[in-house]
Parts: structure tokens; sequence; C-alpha cells
């Protein structure tokens, strides 16, 4: 098996639609791809799919390994780019060793893992019994993973292939819940003579609020709300910024209603604000910027509420946003964060914030969401808290882990770093099926996951093939 087969199987992935939710076109390739090389198949009613090989003459007392990955992606794009998630192909470029999507997310994430068990599958070397689990809806809350029934894999051995730093094992994470607020409001008249101003907080990084939390990144949402609570006078018309749980917010915007007096200072306050960022972010996020538009003030429109208004404002600006505590059992790694995601308005009437929490402790990731519940029920919104799911706890007696440190050192000459990691991987959610489970978790070199940009290191990927191979001749 050669690393330039799980590229050009990655290709064709990138090829697919696979938002969240939208797996369908994903799960008819997998079973295609299963009755084009005459291999057993079978699909639940949530979508998963498992595609085996059979064991090859003599190989058949060895263990048999379960590869996973998940077979959805987030699907972000820049905006006033023009790309359809549920018909384009994924575009991207091969630069300087990296094959990345500017304008969008690649996918890459779980798509080169799913490339690389399907490389596994049709691959002529030797081997055990060979369980590929293709899992749907990781992205928006583990769902698939949830949905496992008893009896779906046999394997008691699982190579999860959803880690994002090649030259690392993962044998732990964090686990996660949602929380969200909303707000109900009516719509009252601008005053006359208004001004219709559009605020927006843009060009932030982004990432994925797991691995990316400690990274020192501006969040769109937050700092449009940091602005708007210094600036009481504007009254607010719609508020839309970020957008999926699980990515830090990227951009942020605000319609508003300014007197025509009060556009020059305006302009002032906003200039003043992106020079502060700039000053703040130079090294976290470099590229943020503010920006205003200012024009004629259509007729019809109205604005919200202002106590409903200022309310929102206020619980947007004051709700926690971070790294909230880091691990004392182990150096650099965040043990408890929250993620301040999103402010949407998705019909009149309502609007909504999404959160995001984690944690590798139950009780912390728990009391991390009821921290932010606290925040938005002061402001008068109806907060619910869903999608929870479980930690993976470390077991650093892994017979696992040993073989994946043994080919490490005998593939490369050094040591890999054995570690967890704060984001959700579904390890956690297997051991609730699948109790007799010995895990491990890596994967090729990714940057970007879950915002336009999002890369993929090809040098890493030759080792991340590499290492899959010897594991699996080595497993006994």
């Amino acid at each position: 098996m050669d690393s330039k087969k799980v590229l050009d199987i990655f290709r064709e992935i990138t090829r697919i639609p696979r938002e969240s939710g939208h797996e369908e076109q994903i799960v008819s390739f997998l079973q295609q791809f299963a009755r084009e090389h005459s291999l057993e198949s079978r699909t639940d009613e949530a979508g998963n799919v498992v595609i085996v090989k059979e064991a090859a003459p003599g190989c058949e007392n060895l263990p048999v390994i379960v590869l996973q990955s998940h077979s959805d992606m987030v699907c972000e794009k820049n905006s006033g780019v023009e790309h359809d998630f549920s018909k384009d192909p994924i575009n991207y470029v091969i630069e300087d060793g990296w094959m990345i999507a500017k304008d969008t997310t690649l996918g890459a994430d779980c798509g080169i893992g799913m490339a690389a068990q399907l490389a596994v599958l049709t691959d002529e070397t030797p081997s055990g019994r060979i369980e590929c689990l293709f899992t749907v809806s990781e992205e928006t809350g583990l769902y698939g993973a949830k949905a496992l029934k008893p009896g779906f894999i046999s394997g008691k051995i699982l190579i999860n292939l959803d880690s994002e730093d090649e030259g690392e094992l993962f044998v732990g994470c964090a686990g996660g819940m949602d929380t969200a607020a909303v707000f109900r409001y009516n719509t009252v008249p601008v005053a006359e003579g208004s001004k219709l101003a559009v605020i927006r907080v843009c060009n932030c990084a982004g990432g994925h609020s797991g691995d990316d939390i400690d990274k020192g990144r501006a969040n769109a949402v937050q700092l449009l709300a940091r602005f708007l609570y210094s600036h009481p006078e504007l009254q607010i018309c719609s508020l839309d910024g970020g957008n999926k749980s699980n990515a830090i917010a990227r951009e942020a915007e605000a319609v508003a209603a300014v007197a025509d007096t009060e556009v020059g200072s305006l302009k002032a306050a906003v200039q003043a604000f992106g020079s502060d960022l700039k000053a703040e972010y130079a090294v976290g996020d470099p590229d943020v910027r503010v920006e205003l538009r200012v024009e004629e003030f259509p007729a019809g429109l109205q604005a919200v509420d202002p106590d409903v208004a200022r309310a929102v404002v206020t619980a947007l600006f004051a709700a926690p946003h971070g790294v909230l505590a880091m691990s004392g059992d182990i150096p650099g790694l965040v043990e408890t964060s929250t993620n301040l995601a999103s402010v949407k308005m998705p019909e009149k009437g309502v609007i909504r914030v999404g959160t995001s929490q984690r944690s590798s402790v139950d009780t912390e990731r728990r009391a991390a969401g009821l921290k932010v519940e606290a925040a938005f029920r002061l402001a008068g919104a109806e907060v619910t808290h869903e999608s929870e799911y479980p930690g993976w706890k470390p077991n650093m007696d892994s017979a696992l882990l040993k073989v994946c440190v043994e080919s490490y050192r005998r593939l490369f000459g050094t040591e890999p770093v054995v570690r967890a990691i704060h984001a959700g991987l579904e390890c956690g959610l297997f051991l609730d099926t699948f109790p007799e489970l010995d895990m491990i978790s890596f994967g090729p070199t990714l940057r970007g996951v879950h915002a336009p940009g999002e890369r993929l290191d090809l040098a890493s990927l030759d080792k991340f093939v590499a290492l899959l191979e010897d594991v699996i001749l080595h497993i006994r």
C-alpha cells in the first residue's frame, strides 16, 4: 500500500457531497465500492457502513482489526465564494507539499482516513480480518457513533484515523456538549433620518473549536458584541455570525440604524476598533479586520426591540469563550473550554446563539455548560443543552499502544508523542457499546480544519500510510 493510492482515493472523495446530515451520496459510494471489489458490507439505519476484508489464507487466527473514520465533513466557505456543498466538488491545489482548499474546507477531516481504509481494503498484503467502519454525522454530534448497535463490528482492536498531527499517537480525548440560547423579540420602527450601517468583523482565522481553542485566535461574534456593547445608540436590525458549533467564528455582521448626524463618529469608532484588534491579535490572528458600510435606509426595515437587543449584545459580550482550565495531569493539554460559536436569526422574532463546551472531565464539562447557561439566562434567554458525548480516558497499558510505538520507532528511528487531545473523537462513545475495545488514534498532519484554507501535509501522508500498514502487520 502506498500513499499515492490513498491520495488518489481521497481525490475521488472530494468530488462527493458529504455534509453532516446529508451523507447519502458518500454512503452510496461506499456501498458501490464494496460491490465492485466483492467485499461484504452492511449499513445500519443511521447510515453507518462496515466493509469487511476477510483474513488472508494462513492469517485466520490473527485478531480482527477495526479501522474507523467518519464519512461526513464540515462545510465552511469564505463569504462571497460561490460553492454549493450539496453538488459542487471541492476545489483544491497542491502547493509546497500541501493539498489546500483555499476558499472552502477540504474535508481531509476525515476524508483522508476514509481513503486510507479503502486502500487497505484493496491492498494485497496478507493480513487478518479487517473491518472498516464509516460513521455518519460525527461533526454535528457524533450521531452515527451513538446509533451503533452491539454486533455491528466484531473486532476488539480499533484504530481511529481522525487525528491531525503526524508523529503523535492519541490515547484519549475530551467529551463535549452544545448549549443553545434563544431570545424572542418584537420589532420597532427606526428613528427618522437614520442611515443603514453594516458593521462586519471578518478575516479571522477561525479553526477547530477544540484543537485551536488555545491558539489565541479572534472570535468574530464576541468581538462584534464588544463593539456593539460600547455603542448602545445603534438600533440593531439583524445579527449574523459564525456557523458550526465546532468551529471558531470567523465572521460576524450587524445591520443597524444610525442617526445621520452620528455617521462620522461611527466611522471613526470602527476605524479605531480595527486598529485595536490589529494590535491585540498581531500574533494570534493578524489578519482580523473590521469593516463599515453606510447606505440609505431601506423602506420597511425595522429594528429589534431595544431592550432585547441590549440583552443579546450584553450576553454575547459577557459569555465565556476560550480555555477555562488546563490539565493538571498532562502538561500543555487543555482540560476544559467553551466556544461561542454563532448568532443567527433563523426566523422573525427569534435570535439563536450556539455554543459548545469540551472537557476531559465530565463534571467540568457540565459546569462549563451551566456557566454559559447562567450568562444567557441572566439576559432573559431560553437555554437548552444537547448533543452531549463522553470523553475517552487514556489507557497507558494498552497493548495496541505498545505495537504502535514500536512500529513508529522501527520505521522512523524516533519516539512518537503519546498524548490526549482536546477535541471530540468517537472513541468514548464506542466504549459505551463495545466496552472491550483497545483503541488508538493517529493520522497525517492537517491544518486549518473546520475553516477555509484547510490543508493536508503530503509528506506526513507518506509516514501515516507506512505506519498504518506496519501496525496492521504487527498486531498479533
